[in-house]
Formats: C-alpha cells, sequence, structure tokens
C-alpha cells in the first residue's frame, strides 16, 4: 500500500472514514454540549441538540487552524505518515469510541484519534516517530483540561452565588434559564472550534503524504467545511445515553449550575483552542460538572461515576494505540 502510489478510489475511501470518525466524534460528543441544557429542562432533547449542530458547524468563521497543525505534524513525524498509518488510526480510534458508546462512557474521541496516529506510528517506524514536545502538551491536557475546569466552575458558582444571594430560586432558576442559551453556545461553538480540527488535520496529513498539497501542509477549505458538517450532522445524530452520564448521574444540575459549568468549560476550550492544544471536551465538561456539583457539597458529585470517566480516559490513548498498530498489521496483509 504505497502511499506515493495510491489510487483514488483508496484516497477517497479513508477520506470517507476520516469524515465518519468526525461523524462519530459530533455523536459521542453531542453529550458535552447539550449535557447540561437538556438535564436543566431549558430545552427539549431534539432542539438542544440541532442548537448545538448550528454553533459545532459554524465554528471555523471564529477559530483558526492551530489545532489542525498541532494533529497534522505535532504528533507522529509527517514524513512518516502514509495511508496505512492513517488508515490503523481511524480505524483504532472508531472501534474504541463504538466500545465506549456501546458502554455509555465518555470517553475521549480526541484522544482515540491521537492514541491511533501514536499506535500506528509506532506500528511502522518504532518510538521515534513520536513529536513528544506535541504529544507532552496534549497528555498534560488531559489532566489540565478537567482540573483548571473544575476550579473555575467551583469558582463561578461561589461568585454567582454570592451575587445572587438575596434572589429568590426560583428568581435565580428563570434568569439562568435564559442565560443557558448563550452559555451552551459558547460551548458548542468551542467544541466545534477544537474537534472537528482534529480530523481536518487527519485529512490533511494524508493529502499531504499523497503530495496533493504541494510541498507546504495546510488545510484546504473544503476539508474545513466538510469536517465541520461531519461533526454538525453527528451532533444531529445524538448519542443519549452518554447525555444520561453527562447530565445527571454525575451530579443534578440546576440552571444556574449549567451556566457556570458551560462557562468554565466554553473558557478551557477557546484558550486550549488558540494555543493549538487538542484537548478533550469530554475531559473539560466533565471537570467542569464536577466543580459545579462539588460547589453544592462534595457528596453531591457522585464519585464512582466520576471514576469510571476518569479510567476510561487514562485507558483511551494505549487501548486506541493498540487498536490502530493491529489494524496496521491487518491491512498489511493485503499488500
Amino acid at each position: 500500500m504505497d502511499a506515493a502510489a495510491l489510487p483514488w478510489p483508496i484516497l477517497f475511501g479513508l477520506i470517507g472514514v476520516a469524515l465518519a470518525f468526525d461523524f462519530l466524534n459530533g455523536m459521542n460528543d453531542a453529550a458535552n454540549s447539550i449535557a447540561t441544557i437538556v438535564s436543566t429542562r431549558v430545552l427539549r432533547p431534539q432542539y438542544a441538540v440541532a442548537w448545538a449542530a448550528f454553533f459545532n458547524f459554524i465554528a471555523f468563521l471564529v477559530f483558526g487552524l492551530n489545532v489542525a497543525e498541532t494533529i497534522g505534524r505535532g504528533i507522529v513525524d509527517v514524513n512518516v505518515i502514509d495511508a496505512r498509518v492513517i488508515f490503523g488510526a481511524l480505524a483504532g480510534a472508531i472501534v474504541w469510541q463504538i466500545i465506549t458508546q456501546r458502554l455509555g462512557i465518555p470517553s475521549s474521541s480526541s484522544h482515540a484519534l491521537i492514541g491511533g496516529l501514536v499506535g500506528g506510528g509506532i506500528a511502522k517506524a518504532g518510538t521515534g516517530v513520536i513529536v513528544w514536545s506535541g504529544l507532552g502538551k496534549t497528555a498534560a491536557a488531559i489532566f489540565l483540561s478537567p482540573g483548571l475546569g473544575c476550579v473555575l466552575a467551583l469558582l463561578l458558582m461561589l461568585c454567582v452565588s454570592w451575587a445572587f444571594l438575596r434572589y429568590t430560586p426560583y428568581g435565580v432558576d428563570n434568569i439562568f434559564r435564559r442565560v443557558q442559551f448563550i452559555s451552551a453556545s459558547a460551548y458548542a461553538l468551542g467544541h466545534g472550534g477544537n474537534d472537528a480540527q482534529k480530523t481536518m488535520g487527519i485529512i490533511a496529513v494524508l493529502l499531504f503524504s499523497q503530495g496533493d498539497l504541494g510541498t507546504k501542509f495546510y488545510v484546504p477549505l473544503w476539508v474545513v467545511l466538510a469536517c465541520q458538517f461531519a461533526m454538525a450532522a453527528g451532533t444531529l445524530g445524538g448519542g443519549w445515553r452518554i447525555v444520561r452520564t453527562m447530565g445527571s448521574r454525575i451530579t443534578r444540575l440546576t440552571p444556574m449550575q449549567g451556566v457556570c459549568a458551560e462557562t468554565a468549560g466554553s473558557v478551557m476550550l477557546f484558550a486550549a483552542t488558540h494555543l493549538g492544544i487538542p484537548v478533550s471536551t469530554t475531559h473539560t465538561i466533565t471537570g467542569s460538572i464536577i466543580g459545579v456539583g462539588a460547589a453544592k457539597k462534595v457528596s453531591a458529585v457522585r464519585w464512582s461515576v466520576a471514576r469510571e470517566i476518569v479510567i476510561a480516559w487514562i485507558v483511551t490513548i494505549p487501548a486506541a494505540a493498540v487498536l490502530a498498530a493491529f489494524f496496521y498489521w491487518v491491512i498489511g496483509l493485503f499488500r
């Protein structure tokens, strides 16, 4: 399966697989964008997913393509990536996403893809192909994004609770039901800005490996639009079991808590996207939800559920890497 002589049907097929991953990413991460606004009953699920899908799609108008650059050439040496590595990465990530979605576990699509890239790259040329600076900052974000999101959400809860101390519970709910439209929109925008770029990077580096981008790596506009559309379509597809985990099994949310969680998550996503760090929207919103729950009281958080999610986070990169290496080996049997 020589990348230099890759037939167009196979190239189109791989791009289709990448867009399928983006669709599954949107479906899996729909929970991240809408869990709070659904659990607080501000919007019905069918309206919430349409709302989130719209802001997922328009994200390319707001953000640059720093995350796509990181994925394309900041995780594995761009010179060793070929169609076989890309296939292994996508297949490993998709299979892991299907497994976790079946189990109702909100794992990270982002880290499944990164693990897939690492596994495919190592299977081809060993550990020397890893760009440790890019992988290092991505791995650090596994812990920093939920941790900082948790702290920021907790602080927001304390500040907002103090500011609205003289209001009745009904009055507070009434105000924050309206405000939550803004915070949910911001989070969906951040989700589309960070997550869709990961697949953009994969497709762009595949095209680069084929010589279709010339000598300079960049992301074509049609790739940007296709990835944003696939993610928006996936968000419309839902992912209701994960919505239930994120929106109610970790902690019960009020509209005020929902606003604080989404605002904290949005700040983290906007900052990470600006810095070109491919973070997990799942990690970010989970940490924020835990933060608002803990601000009420520590026992309000169902720590057993949170522990299951954290284990899934830690396992995702190595699990996806092993699956990717397996698929890299399997495709080699047909050469």
